[in-house]
């Protein structure tokens, strides 16, 4: 073997362990999440880039691309708390979500006029004026946002009603409201079964949850197993279409935790 050879040779081990040690740290630590809907606004925009804690709740087959892990349930499983913004696939589409965990095995959630109801008792909200932002695109799917008042032109400042909203282990957190009596503000009660969880979008309006079915795209109840991690930090994010477009970068929201 020449020593031109033999360089060649390295250059592809240093790449091969690279690429392990990669894959590794992904598997078992954090893993990178690209925001691309406003279904979490204001906790989450669309742009944020944030890393999930996979060792929060142990390991299941979902910790690995592709569900490759032989992983039979969850090792060093650890239960997650209400409040918490998580990470999980989908049970029937297969695709990643973020969504907040709003009901724990055994609860009964409702919703009824836009307010939350957990087993019976109303959770409750208060005013907390009204989140803005520009109209324009948003995100490299270029969407543009919705807005309670009502529509607005690019460049306009699109509204949409804010309050503080606080579970009953405290955890409080911002929730919006674009439009009133939807169908996701007036539901049936949701019992949530063992071993699995409810969940529920902060921009209430603009949320495909739990609050709907599988068979109509909703998320429904999620398996124990789908969970991924805990979204735990936003390390960067970028209000354009383009993360190479550093003018739109948010450097507010670099390092920020998400509550």
């Amino acid at each position: 073997m020449t020593k031109k050879d033999g360089g060649i040779v390295e250059t592809v081990k240093t790449v091969v362990y690279a690429l392990l040690i990669a894959g590794a740290f992904r598997t078992l630590f954090f893993q990178p999440f690209w925001i691309p809907s406003e279904s979490m606004k204001s906790t989450l925009l669309v742009g944020d880039f944030v890393f999930v804690n996979k060792m929060a709740y142990g390991y299941s087959k979902y910790s690995c691309p592709f569900a490759l892990c032989p992983i039979s349930g969850r090792l060093f499983a650890s239960d997650p708390e209400r409040g918490d913004v998580v990470v999980f696939r989908h049970p029937v589409n297969g695709s990643d979500f973020v969504k907040r965990l709003i009901g724990l095995p055994g609860d009964k959630i409702q919703m009824k006029q836009g307010v939350l109801y957990i087993n019976g008792a109303v959770v409750p909200q208060v005013p907390d004026g009204t989140f803005q932002e520009v109209m324009e695109p948003q995100g490299p799917m270029k969407s543009r946002p919705r807005c309670s008042n009502g529509v607005v032109g690019d460049g306009a400042i699109c509204e949409k009603i804010r309050s503080r909203e606080t579970l009953p282990n405290g955890v409080t957190h911002d929730v919006l409201n674009i439009e009133d009596n939807t169908y996701g503000d007036n539901t049936d009660v949701f019992s949530v079964p063992e071993g699995e969880y409810f969940f529920m979008g902060d921009n209430r309006d603009n949320s495909e949850d739990s609050r709907f079915a599988q068979a109509t795209g909703g998320v429904g109840f999620v398996p124990a197993e789908n969970l991924i991690g805990r979204a735990d930090r936003i390390m960067f994010s970028s209000a354009g279409t383009s993360m190479l477009y550093f003018w739109t970068w948010r450097s507010d929201r670099f390092f920020k935790a998400v509550e």
